[in-house]
């Protein structure tokens, strides 16, 4: 096989399926705001949010998870490094067991809410028409691809003569970047901080009206987890069958390797007007949809949670305007820190790096304080800030001082088939086959062992139990066990039980477990409504 060219660029109706693909999602955002606007009082605003069922909740909880760098990143992952990250479906079932089972029932019980929640519904309804648009975009790529290179077959047989099939890989070595034990103990931790404890994920599922819908959401979102898991995995094979003798990124077709999936689209697509739009518009989606609820997101906890309680004589019209300042503010600071991660090598990578850095110290401050009572304010910030200090050590350090190839281990990229002599487009390639992988006695064994060389998925994972531990010993040394603690915010037995319909035994059994422990009655519904339903009643009987 000759190296492939493009065959198609982006025409008349690509750019009108991806315009109108993203108008689409602006509309339904729109038509939300306004519907929202007609009802009588921001408590009923907020009572309509809880009407969300687990589906649409599901699909909102994979569209925040499938971004552009899952789009983009994950297929290049297996292009280069192997289908060995097919074991993120286990860490996932891991992460989503913890969430549902362990930071949601604490959550639920508290009735913890966020403060922009009375826009939750659009937000929502927009993720679910854009998770609908990226596996539909997603999916064509696959099937084109499939049907071009003779079948799965064919494709499963260029992975495994090219080394992609590495499933086997149990070496226990923490500074080997992919194994089963990296991606299945540093990948839970990583994502758990995600799932469980961070405020976009958790404002979602607490929307549910009931307990046992915000579990069957995150359960279902399981599903949709694995989905994507398959369809990255099936486009990097599906990208090395097809450019196993001729690579675009070393041949210099690409600049980047995250241009690779973007360039098979058009290349396989480009004979089918609209489709490479579609899937470009699939990329702009996730970004958008990940994007602009995390700028919200922190625009307003910042307003809420550290302007507001210190600064009590701002006005409505005041603290308006500081809330757009902050969006402004956080908007250049991901410009920013997509200029920085674009230094940072694997989309992926830098993704889950920078998650760990910042979600693991998180993490371990969540889970010291849900599972030991005499954990105190002293242990958890003394806690968080060493396990910042050392996951902020590991990462940065590990920019400035890259692991070897010997760790990190790169599979083969062949460049030895493009050798067409003169392209449709004038570039003439020369014959030859870069990056090989190196063997470990090419490279200082001290440089390959320092702490630099850490797989990026444990940085979560020994930031956590960094919190953990010192949040502990700390707690312990400055009186924590003397400290009286609510133990509605500590993890009980009865939150990890199974959960029953509303008029099972199981719901009776909880009702009165944690009537032993308050005097509301919460049951199984959402706790953070039930003010607003008993101020709602009493103004229907005014």
């Amino acid at each position: 096989m000759s190296g492939p060219m493009v065959s198609g660029s982006f025409g008349i109706w690509d750019y009108v399926v991806f315009a109108a693909i993203l108008l689409i999602s602006a509309l339904v955002g729109i038509y939300h705001a306004v519907v929202g606007r007609g009802q009588g009082t921001p408590e009923e605003f907020l009572l309509g949010s809880r009407q969300m069922s687990s589906l649409p909740v599901a699909l909102s909880l994979t569209a925040s998870f499938m971004s552009a760098v899952t789009l983009l990143g994950g297929p290049y992952e297996t292009y280069h490094y192997g289908a060995v990250n097919a074991y993120f479906a286990i860490a996932y079932t891991f992460v989503v067991v913890v969430s549902a089972e362990g930071f949601l029932p604490i959550f639920y019980r508290l009735g913890v809410t966020s403060s922009y929640e009375g826009g939750l519904k659009a937000v929502v309804w927009t993720d679910v028409f854009q998770i609908v648009i990226m596996v539909t975009g997603l999916v064509a790529v696959i099937v084109q691809a499939l049907i071009l290179e003779g079948g799965v077959t064919n494709v499963l047989n260029n992975a495994h003569n090219g080394g992609r099939l590495n499933f086997w890989n149990f070496d226990p070595n923490p500074l080997h970047r992919h194994t089963f034990w990296t991606i299945v103990i540093g990948g839970t931790f990583t994502w758990t901080g995600v799932y469980g404890v961070n405020q976009a994920q958790v404002q979602r599922y607490i929307s549910c009206k009931t307990r046992s819908q915000a579990k069957v959401a995150l359960y279902l979102n399981l599903i949709g987890l694995w989905v994507i898991l398959v369809c990255t995995v099936l486009s990097g094979l599906s990208m090395y069958s097809r450019y196993h003798e001729c690579d675009p990124w070393t041949s210099g077709k690409v600049e980047a390797p995250d241009q690779l999936m973007p360039y098979m689209a058009v290349d396989i697509l480009g004979g089918y007007p609209g489709l490479p739009g579609l899937f470009v518009a699939c990329a702009y989606s996730g970004t958008l949809s990940t994007v602009s609820s995390s700028i919200n997101a922190l625009a307003a906890v910042t307003v809420e949670d550290l302007i507001k309680p210190y600064f009590t004589n701002l006005s409505e019209k005041e603290l308006s305007w500081i809330s757009r300042a902050m969006s402004l503010l956080f908007g250049a600071v991901c410009i920013g820190m997509a200029g920085l991660a674009s230094l940072m090598g694997s989309l992926l990578q830098a993704a889950l790096s920078i998650f760990g850095m910042v979600g693991g110290p998180v993490l371990g401050l969540f889970t010291l304080g849900i599972l030991f009572s005499w954990a105190n304010s002293a242990g958890g910030i003394v806690g968080l800030i060493t396990g910042f200090a050392f996951a902020l050590w590991i990462g940065i350090g590990s920019q400035m001082h890259p692991p070897p190839p010997a760790v990190t281990v790169p599979l083969n990229l062949s460049t030895a088939r493009c050798n067409v002599s003169h392209s449709s487009n004038g570039t003439f390639w020369a014959t030859e086959t870069l990056h090989t992988t190196p063997t470990s006695r090419d490279y200082r064994v001290e440089t390959a062992a320092s702490w630099y060389s850490l797989s990026y998925l444990y940085l979560s994972t020994f930031a956590t139990l960094i919190v953990i531990i010192v949040g502990i010993i700390v707690s312990l040394l400055t009186g924590g066990r003397k400290a009286h603690v609510d133990t509605d915010l500590l993890l009980h037995w009865t939150d990890l039980s199974c959960y029953f319909p509303r008029s099972s035994i199981g719901d009776r059994i909880e009702v009165m477990t944690w009537n032993a422990r308050s005097d509301t009655v919460v049951g199984n519904s959402n706790p953070a409504f039930s003010h607003m339903e008993m101020d709602s009643t009493e103004r229907r009987k005014s």
